[in-house]
């Protein structure tokens, strides 16, 4: 077996290749593309890859060519290898040493189709950020000329033809129908990412299971399990929690133990997306209800949101491990078993 280190970048890879015992054979520089890992990388290899922003087309490249390839863990790495130089020499290095040694702090690398599903949610997310952005530059020339919109949506169809109909300088036209005309399009592309999400949840029988949760529609209910991947790689529901940074910070020392707020570690989306779903659960379900007024009246309205969102992530835990929909009866709610 031959162990190696890949320190990647935009353009090139610094490697470093390893015996079993720890020589090291040969480093250099091939390209950060497929066939530079061709270049060196054979059927033989163990492969520990650095978690940078261009890694899929990597590990994939790589996936096909070695017998095992990990993908480094940057933060646990980091603090077991820290080093006062560092290089791209050094850095591959480390990771040569650490998965020979069998101490390489791994992250996990989810099947190529959910790793699709993921991408589909940034894409789409992408758009409403950008949809926003531009509804914003539409305000701003209202509030210029001291214009209020007489409809609630004025980017509704009425809101539209009083738009059209305002008296504005050249320049201010332009811009404002240049900016409809944007979200015109933007609006169409949202739909059509929307539609490409229904069909997959669809095509989903865990995602479709999740939408029998109050609050969890279909765009929810895919994010969460792309975001979660395979259930039964979490021991059970706290571990689920933490990887969602729904959990306290904990400080224990002299024997006193402190709880702080949660630690918002892990997934951005998945604590994003269980909190937006506690929001619309707390207004529609009489069981979330219930739970986010035993918290609010101790410590307020964001914590008890929180606090349900942690409630969910139980819930959605115990679904997804027993298959089972969610019921509101206590006799047989799936939130109730998991309490």
């Amino acid at each position: 077996m031959i162990y190696y280190g890949l320190d990647i970048h935009k353009r090139y890879t610094f490697y470093t290749a390893m015996d079993e015992r720890g020589r090291i054979l040969k480093q250099g520089k091939v390209g950060s593309t497929a066939a530079g890992m061709a270049d060196i990388i054979g059927p033989e290899a163990c492969v520990a890859m650095e978690s940078t922003c261009n890694w899929y087309h990597l590990y994939d490249a790589v996936e096909g060519l070695a017998q095992e390839v990990h993908l480094a863990h940057p933060l646990k790495t980091r603090a077991i290898a820290e080093a006062k130089i560092k290089t791209d020499k050094v850095d591959s290095t480390i990771l040569a040493h650490l998965v020979r040694t069998d101490l390489l702090p791994t992250s996990y690398v989810a099947p190529r189709s959910i790793r699709e599903d993921r991408e589909l949610f940034r894409y789409r997310a992408s758009l409403v950020a950008l949809q926003t952005q531009v509804k914003n530059k539409v305000h701003g020339i209202l509030l210029k000329h001291g214009y209020t919109s007489p409809y609630s949506d004025v980017f509704g169809r009425k809101g539209r033809e009083w738009l059209t109909g305002l008296p504005l300088e050249p320049v201010y036209r332009q811009a404002l129908e240049g900016y409809l005309a944007l979200l015109h399009t933007l609006k169409e592309q949202i739909d059509d990412s929307e539609k490409e999400i229904k069909d997959r949840v669809r095509a989903n029988p865990a995602a479709l299971l999740l939408t029998s949760v109050p609050g969890i529609g279909y765009f929810t209910a895919l994010l969460i399990i792309s975001e979660i991947g395979e259930v039964g790689r979490f021991p059970d529901d706290r571990h689920l929690a933490s990887y969602a940074g729904l959990v306290p910070r904990v400080h224990s020392s002299g024997g006193k133990t402190r709880y702080g707020g949660i630690t918002k570690e892990g997934s951005v989306w998945l604590r994003w997306s269980l909190q937006e779903a506690a929001q619309v659960a707390i207004r529609h379900s009489p069981h979330f209800q219930g739970c986010y007024r035993r918290i609010a009246w101790k410590k307020g309205h964001q914590r008890a949101v929180t606090g349900v969102a942690r409630h969910m992530v139980t819930i959605v835990y115990a679904m997804l491990r027993s298959n089972q929909p969610y019921r509101e009866n206590q006799d047989t709610s799936v939130g109730d078993m998991a309490h």
